[in-house]
């Protein structure tokens, strides 16, 4: 018997695989978490395959019965959380382990900087599977009948009865070097995050201030956000803007953005142009949209089910509207110990 998969291989600039996603038993869907609607990368999967792409913003699918998932991150959470779920994760934007789940993006696991012609058919032996699981039925009954043995079982009990003394200071031991590792791992964790996220995101800035003052753009911008930038009235107008619910999701992805307007901002503030203590409730303003990109995959994280999540994440975008303005009034208020 043979059945079709779709190895799907790294793009130009890509990370990780090759991997190879079929359906198998209750794992039947392909999932795509893009904010606008089933990616043609998804859906190429799905007829390979001969399954369905589901778009999990709008229709969540349960963790159990997916086989592949389909992102577009640029580096945060949403490229950690599906690989953290034994979910083979393939992501349209080409990156490299990233973000606070990158101890999670395995090769084997994910591959990025994939496009519709990095995805091929190919034809597998239904078979296969049952002979590795007869192999691992046949791996764990020797291993019983070892440890049924009456000589070893002798032998299992003798150690167990061994110097006391010497068992407590092998667990002191064990217990002080783990310790020792915890920190010496959150060292390296530190370590890494800071040269993955936080160095490549202010070079990422630096470079945007280079081009917003040279390019000119910035000038022509300044003249949009400024009037509304100026006063509390063009700050909720902002908010506003931001967390429409049909914009939110598409504004959030890598926070881009709100860097520019934030980065615009900065400027005319530090020129003057805006007043200081207006700095708060402006971050505030080109923040409303933070996380709403990511609304279906935190839901699927915590496991919330189906019905949850579809519910949850139109109800906290249209929340978001009301929540946004008042955040900036609310930072307003507090801006006033700034003067």
């Amino acid at each position: 018997m043979t059945e079709k998969a779709a190895r799907i291989s790294k793009g130009s600039s890509g990370w990780g695989g090759p991997l190879v996603v079929k359906p198998e038993g209750e794992k039947k869907y392909v999932i795509s978490v893009t904010g606008g609607g089933i990616d043609p990368v998804a859906q190429k999967i799905a007829d390979i395959t001969g399954t369905e792409a589901i778009d999990a913003f709008n229709n969540p699918v349960p963790k159990e019965e997916t086989f592949a998932a389909v992102v577009n991150c640029g580096g945060t959470a949403r490229s950690g959380v599906y690989p953290k779920m034994g979910i083979p994760t393939v992501n349209t934007v080409a990156i490299t382990p990233a973000g606070p789940l990158a101890k999670f993006i395995k090769e084997e696991i994910f591959v990025s900087g994939v496009t519709v012609d990095c995805i091929e058919e190919v034809v597998q032996e239904g078979n296969l599977s049952k002979k590795v699981e007869t192999e691992n039925k046949e791996s764990e009954t020797k291993e019983k009948d070892i440890l049924s043995n009456p000589n070893v079982a002798a032998v299992v009990e003798e150690t167990k009865n061994e110097n006391i003394m010497l068992r407590i200071i092998d667990k002191v031991g064990k217990a002080a070097g783990s310790i020792v590792n915890i920190f010496y791992q959150a060292g390296r964790d530190t370590i890494d995050t800071l040269i993955k996220n936080i160095l490549p995101f202010m070079a990422f800035v630096a470079t945007l201030v280079g081009i917003i003052n040279y390019s000119g753009l910035g000038n022509l911008l300044a003249h949009v956000f400024t009037p509304l930038a100026g006063n509390i009235i063009g700050l909720i107008v902002l908010s506003l803007i931001c967390a429409l619910p049909f914009l939110s999701p598409i504004l959030g992805p890598a926070g881009v953005i709100a860097a520019v307007v934030g980065t615009l901002i900065g400027q005319q503030i530090a020129v003057g142009n805006v007043p200081m203590y207006l700095a708060l409730p402006a971050l505030f303003a080109i923040d409303a949209q933070v996380c709403c990109d990511f609304l279906p995959v935190a839901l699927t994280l915590g496991e919330a089910k189906p019905e949850t999540i579809n519910s949850g994440t139109t109800a906290i975008l249209i929340s978001r509207v009301i929540t946004g303005p008042m955040a900036v009034i609310i930072a307003y208020g507090f801006s006033f110990l700034l003067k």
